[in-house]
């Protein structure tokens, strides 16, 4: 009984230390889990509402661009997928917070996610203009933090060592570029650049300071400034 008891505590402080070390990662799943309840215990007419007034879509940016932006980033609109996003957030957010520092993994995934977004915005406006999409599409619902996970993946190849990084690499590449080479929509083009720009992000990671490395991380590389002690003292 002891035994299972010190298990436990063990597994608690592992847990409670990993979470520390990434408090961005879990503030944002804790949002998208309010937000997620939020959803799908509202109405129908409040979940329309809510899904359209809190997208990144055409009429909102043109009325609320700020906000916009912002708010789209906390929501998901499928509630159901929360526990496949908690997954994706510890695989990647969470490995690339830890390892980047908590203000330079923020930076890298708004950017990705305020460019993705304004770029997919303005194809749909080309297309609506080009009569190639109807005008509803102003008003089409574009919420969601696909494009900051499509970020993290793409940073996160540099922290890999150079096998599994080829290998993540070309995961990673054929899993965005399939959509795209098969009849893509705005979304896949805002995962593309999102992921272009997680590439972009090489100067912002550790590696990028240690004279000779190209993403590999040994005993010499020093923490960035700002990222937290993981469980077991690993920066």
């Amino acid at each position: 009984m002891q035994a299972v008891r010190r298990r436990l505590l063990r597994a608690t402080d592992w847990l409670l230390a990993w979470i520390r070390s990434t408090p961005g990662t879990h503030i944002w799943l804790l949002i998208i889990g309010i937000t997620s309840l939020v959803i799908a215990s509202a109405s129908e007419g409040l979940e329309h509402f809510l899904l359209h007034r809190t997208s990144s879509n055409i009429h909102e940016l043109n009325e609320h661009p700020l906000p916009s932006l912002l708010i789209s980033g906390f929501w998901i609109e499928q509630p159901g997928s929360f526990l496949l996003y908690v997954v994706m957030f510890e695989l990647l957010h969470a490995n690339v917070e830890r390892w980047m520092g908590t203000w330079r993994w923020l930076l890298t995934v708004a950017a990705a996610h305020v460019a993705a977004t304004l770029a997919s915005q303005e194809l749909v406006l080309l297309a609506i203009e080009g009569h190639r999409l109807p005008r509803s599409m102003t008003h089409v619902v574009d919420i969601g933090v696909s494009y900051g996970l499509a970020a993290a993946a793409g940073v996160l190849t540099y922290r890999l060592r150079p096998l599994w990084r080829h290998v993540y690499l070309a995961v990673v590449l054929a899993f965005f570029a399939v959509p795209l080479m098969t009849g893509a929509t705005f979304t896949d083009f805002g995962h593309a650049i999102a992921l272009v720009m997680g590439y972009a992000a090489w100067p912002l990671t550790p590696a990028a300071s240690v004279p000779g490395e190209h993403g590999e991380h040994g005993e010499h590389e020093e923490p960035t400034e700002g990222a937290e002690e993981g469980p077991g003292g690993v920066p």
